[in-house]
């Protein structure tokens, strides 16, 4: 199995728990913890205007009739909701996604999809995430950004693919996303402008049980 190298080749390495229940590699380089040295110039673009994203999209999404859905989750999406401790500790969590602002093809401003199994796994001094199982797998890298914030940064795998892509070798795969606990045991990775049908993705992060 791959190791991690400067620019995310670990997110190939990673596709080993998309599905498959094995644990992805080791994060070894130096850069690793600076996610600006690893990020693509598309992706450090899009993490820069991370608020225009959620405020252009949190209007979209209330102003089609969905705020009180979008009430119902509390501080999940406050924009300037960020605890201490933004990195979740080691483990087995339940994940779902909501999409908010519809881009592209997309049909609707509001769409909370059904939870689903996720983990992280310490790498040294970064964590990794991925999603269990599932047509559309995230897998990544979590990096420190201070005790307020950490940075995702990742690719999608899809299908029975089990070889996930390098990170910044397709752009269209790439994932780079904000990191925040927004209260007790419940994260939050916000993804400013994905490449399809929104405009901010959120996936909510809880523990397993």
């Amino acid at each position: 199995m791959k190791r991690f190298g400067f620019a995310l080749a670990a997110c190939g390495a990673l596709m080993a728990c998309g599905g498959k229940g094995a644990s992805p590699a080791t994060a070894s380089t130096p850069a690793a913890l600076d996610w600006r040295q690893v990020a693509t110039k598309g992706d450090r673009i899009r993490l820069r205007n991370w608020r225009d994203a959620w405020m252009t999209a949190l209007a979209k999404a209330q102003a089609s009739g969905n705020g009180q859905a979008i009430a119902a989750e509390g501080v999940l999406f406050d924009p300037d909701r960020a605890l201490s401790n933004a990195l979740p500790p080691a483990g087995s969590y339940r994940c779902r996604v909501f999409k908010l602002g519809a881009n592209g093809t997309a049909a609707h401003d509001f769409i909370a999809y059904p939870w689903f199994g996720c983990r992280v796994d310490a790498e040294g001094e970064v964590s990794s995430f991925y999603k269990s199982n599932g047509s559309q797998r995230p897998v990544g890298l979590a990096f420190p950004d201070g005790d307020m914030r950490g940075v995702f940064l990742g690719t999608m795998v899809f299908g029975d693919e089990t070889t996930a892509l390098d990170y910044g070798r397709d752009a269209d795969r790439d994932m780079a996303g904000i990191i925040d606990r927004v209260d007790d045991k419940r994260w939050r990775i916000a993804l400013p402008y994905p490449k399809f049908e929104s405009i901010l993705d959120v996936v909510e992060i809880v523990p397993a049980s």
